[in-house]
């Protein structure tokens, strides 16, 4: 903490202000039952306290963040740093009570209070020095991966809700098994992915891993496997797709674990231990599947498959595509996709700048063993972590995700986003 910053004082009115909005808010019907009088004036007040946190968070994110990980000597997740923030400097962030009753709302009834979580972690992820320490923070294992650990390495089988962890001959198959909803993904599946890709790298015994889809149930695709129908838009419109813990999870954690590897300590030769990975696209990879493929070092991809990113259909932003996938198609292609929502199917010529293989469904498995082969090399992980440093640093990630949890945040609460998400919702039969 800085000695001019007295964050007592510094913070005594904003919490003042922030009771008396929830105060505000809180004698108004839910947001869908509003007056346009009520919408104006709720607008407004949320509009003067974001101003006032986003200049305190552009001056002070470093030492507010010096200040709740005790000098960047506590790695706090984001969700524990938000907690922090909300118990020790009251104000900054929303109210507990206010987070708890807003996750029982659905979207079009949420007051948007993560935008005001998106303004706090925008600051610290602007700081270099606070940037730092909380991506290294989010690439520790979890606790639910450590305690999975032991049994995983006896064994070489971990099964979760929605991923199942194989070990055979030293290959770590991670198969994606949401078999009733295409593999789209929400919350459980973030867990369970981040749980799953900590076991691999943490296994001695696992020298590669690979990622595919499993069988599925649903009726339009009863027996065949799929890589991922993306984000969960049912999911969305219940008000289950939280920001901190899917969609900043997911990008800070098994994502980015992918690229970076995990955090193990501090050994002078490297603190963290990655893997070569391998992709295996059967039937499509829709918006999150497809962002999925761009941090992996070798992507198969069935003849009968296709790639998407339909952000712009959806509303909202697609991860950390938007800073990755120029680097694969060059300008052009990539405002295709993302901007114009072009699938790509992988018998295109274009689907080659997105994947190493095009190869018939029944020919995958012997693919994958090709692959496999070709990444188990010694020197395969020290010549990978040179390319994903040279490619993305995580300064200049951090940069992206500041940005990127703000715009998220606007884009989730957005009335558009919302209309896309109930409309989809209907469709399915389940509003």
């Amino acid at each position: 903490m800085t000695a001019d910053l007295d964050l007592p004082a510094f913070l005594t009115d904003l919490e003042q202000d922030a009771r008396q909005l929830d105060r505000l808010l809180t004698a108004m019907p839910a947001p869908t039952l509003r007056t346009s009088a009520q919408r104006a004036t709720a607008a407004a007040a949320l509009d003067a306290i974001r101003e006032r946190r986003s200049r305190i968070m552009a001056a002070h994110a470093a030492a507010i963040y010096d200040r709740l990980t005790d000098g960047r000597t506590r790695y706090l997740r984001i969700d524990e740093l938000l907690a922090a923030a909300a118990a020790g400097c009251p104000g900054l962030v929303p109210l507990e009570t206010q987070m708890a009753a807003e996750s029982t709302r659905e979207q079009a009834d949420k007051e948007g209070y993560e935008i005001d979580q998106a303004i706090f972690l925008r600051g610290v992820l602007r700081s270099p020095l606070a940037a730092a320490h909380l991506l290294d923070a989010m690439l520790r294992p979890t606790p639910r991966a450590l305690d999975l650990l032991p049994g995983f390495v006896r064994t070489g089988i971990a099964e979760m809700e929605a991923v199942r962890v194989e070990r055979r001959d030293g290959v770590a198959h991670l198969t994606l098994c949401r078999d009733d909803c295409l593999n789209a993904e929400d919350e459980r599946q973030v867990d369970d992915l981040e749980t799953a890709v900590d076991l691999v790298l943490l296994d001695p015994s696992a020298r590669v891993g690979v990622l595919r889809g499993g069988p599925m149930s649903h009726p339009r695709y009863a027996g065949r496997r799929v890589f991922c129908a993306g984000i969960n838009l049912k999911k969305l419109s219940s008000g289950d797709i939280p920001l901190v813990d899917f969609l900043l999870r997911r990008e800070l954690g098994y994502i980015h674990k992918l690229v970076r590897g995990v955090l193990v300590g501090d050994s002078w030769r490297s603190p963290y231990l990655d893997k070569p990975w391998v992709g295996a696209v059967d039937a499509f990879a829709i918006g999150g599947g497809a962002q999925l493929l761009l941090v992996l070092d070798h992507v198969l991809a069935a003849s009968d498959s296709y790639l998407s990113l339909p952000a712009a259909k959806e509303g909202i932003v697609p991860g950390v595509a938007n800073l990755r996938l120029t680097r694969f198609t060059g300008p052009r292609l990539a405002r295709q996709m993302i901007l114009g929502g072009r699938p790509i199917k992988a018998t295109e010529p274009e689907a080659r700048l997105l994947v190493d293989e095009v190869v018939a469904p029944e020919d995958m498995d012997e693919a994958i063993a090709r692959a496999v082969e070709r990444l188990g090399g010694e020197a395969v992980p020290a010549n990978r972590r040179m390319l994903n440093l040279a490619e993305e640093s995580p300064a200049e990630f951090a940069r992206y995700l500041a940005e990127f949890a703000l715009q998220q945040a606007l884009r989730v609460h957005d009335a558009d986003v919302i209309g896309n998400a109930g409309a989809f919702a209907r469709r399915r039969g389940t509003a």
